[in-house]
């Protein structure tokens, strides 16, 4: 009985461990950017030894990888298939967008860190599926009903994609200080335009 204690305290001390070297890496994965964070940042910031840094992940895949997943649970993107419910497109879109910017609200800046900060990392290391995957999914899931063809579903789909870019969100509301909203009734505007052409000005 003493054993099976003492190996839950240990089992439970190692997953504590691990979930504070996690949570360091992505503090400063999304502070000063995962290409120029160092394991021994991530072990100061975490209070362990590079050794103990180490046993925990042996590698820099397995850290990026347990990144990754904490990202995904603790700030959880829209899920794009809650939207297919909504069948006319463009209030599909501004529920859509309206979540989306709330999401970029909290997760944003972290986010354009770790955007930034991309092609300066290995292939292997940009771990799927991730937070971007889920976002760059989204036009797909908000193109179905728009009911247009050749140029005009070129249009759209590039519009799509325009809106639900991070780097949209941070023109708009960082940059320029539009309210979620103003920013949202823009960017459903410029998409109907997209769809309707002159009709729609």
């Amino acid at each position: 009985m003493a054993r099976q204690y003492r190996l839950k305290v240990r089992a439970d001390r190692f997953k504590r461990t691990r979930r504070r070297i996690v949570e360091a890496a992505v503090d400063l994965h999304t502070t000063i950017g995962p290409a120029h964070t160092t394991d021994v940042d991530v072990a100061r910031r975490a209070g362990v030894t590079r050794v103990t840094f180490y046993r925990h992940f042996p590698t820099d895949v397995s850290l990026f990888q347990a990144c990754t997943e904490h990202g995904l649970e603790r700030w959880p993107p829209p899920d794009p298939a809650a939207w297919g419910q909504i069948a006319e497109p463009e209030a599909r879109l501004s529920v859509a967008l309206a979540q989306l910017y709330a999401y970029y609200r909290v997760a944003g800046p972290g986010l354009l860190v770790v955007a930034r900060d991309a092609p300066l990392l290995r292939r292997d290391l940009l771990v799927s599926p991730n937070r971007m995957d889920i976002i760059r999914s989204m036009p797909a899931a908000l193109l179905r009903g728009w009911r247009v063809g050749g140029r005009r579903r070129r249009l759209v789909a590039a519009a799509l994609h325009h809106a639900v870019a991070l780097r949209t969100w941070q023109t708009l509301v960082r940059e320029h200080g539009l309210a979620d909203g103003d920013a949202v009734e823009l960017l459903v505007g410029m998409v109907r335009v997209a769809r309707e052409g002159a009709r729609a000005r």
